[in-house]
């Protein structure tokens, strides 16, 4: 009976062993998830006075320099790195990239600024607080450009100075592609081609990136991601300087996305 019984541990044994060996296998198998990171801008200066900002180039608040320290330091803690960076040409997007990669001490990385990952182009709206907007413009043009993704808001003249094909700095792009206003449908599609051409082919190589920009880019980017509806994508919501993670399988559909320290 003796040796039966240690026959059969020994068997036992064996398939054990062949199980363990076989999960270690299949977990070496397991391809590291690639992780792309969503990082809204630092608040602005005209986040701060509730004035609608869009392509207007202005610098981060003293709490916004503070937020992307800390969004360096989240990092930085969590023990994330990347292969390379994108950003908008816009200041507060670029200086954000910068002081986040400072704290992190990952200096000289590569990174990529592009008209594409500009916010949204508010029109006449730009430069004007919410409530002079509405008595200028009244309430619905305001109003309904926040809530309905193909409605824009008012346009700028051709001539205007805030019109970007005014502006020296986007002097080599087609003033036919640059926006007098933009909605939010418009500003999607605007950005799709970058993502399909540029950030995709990365992210396909296996590359962690991590993109620097504004909360309407970052909407379109999530609709982009999770397959979500108008609707939905005008409900989201992005705080400033939180980093926000996707993890992404190899076909890059997401496994599943949270931020930076929301997970202990």
């Amino acid at each position: 009976m003796r040796s039966r019984e240690s026959g059969k541990n020994l068997q036992c044994l064996h398939i054990s062993s062949n199980n363990i060996s076989m999960t270690a296998t299949t977990a070496l198998q397991q391809p590291e998830p690639t992780r792309l990171v969503l990082l809204r801008h630092g608040q602005s200066i005209w986040n701060r006075d509730r004035v609608f900002t869009g392509w207007s180039d202005v610098a981060l608040s003293s709490i916004g320099k503070q937020e992307a320290e800390q969004a360096g330091h989240l990092l930085k803690e969590a023990g994330y790195t990347f292969d390379m960076c994108f950003s908008s040409m816009l200041e507060r997007s670029t200086d954000t990239l910068q002081i986040v990669l400072s704290k992190m001490e990952l200096n000289g990385l590569p990174t990529q600024s592009s008209w594409r990952l500009n916010e949204r182009h508010y029109g006449a709206l730009e430069g004007i607080s919410r409530w002079s907007a509405v008595k200028e413009f009244g309430i619905w043009p305001v109003l309904g450009c926040q809530l309905r993704f193909n409605a824009s808001p008012p346009c700028l003249d051709p001539l205007d100075p805030r019109f970007p094909g005014n502006q020296s700095r986007y002097a080599t792009i087609n003033k036919a592609a640059l926006p007098l206003a933009e909605s939010m449908q418009q500003t999607q599609l605007r950005l799709l081609p970058y993502w399909q051409e540029t950030i995709a082919p990365e992210l396909l190589q296996g590359k962690q990136i991590l993109i620097v920009s504004h909360k309407n880019i970052l909407r379109t980017l999530m609709m982009q991601l999770d397959n979500l509806s108008q609707a939905q994508v005008m409900k989201l919501s992005m705080a400033t300087g939180q980093p926000l993670v996707y993890e992404l399988d190899q076909k890059l559909n997401p496994v599943k996305h949270y931020y930076v320290g929301s997970q202990k």
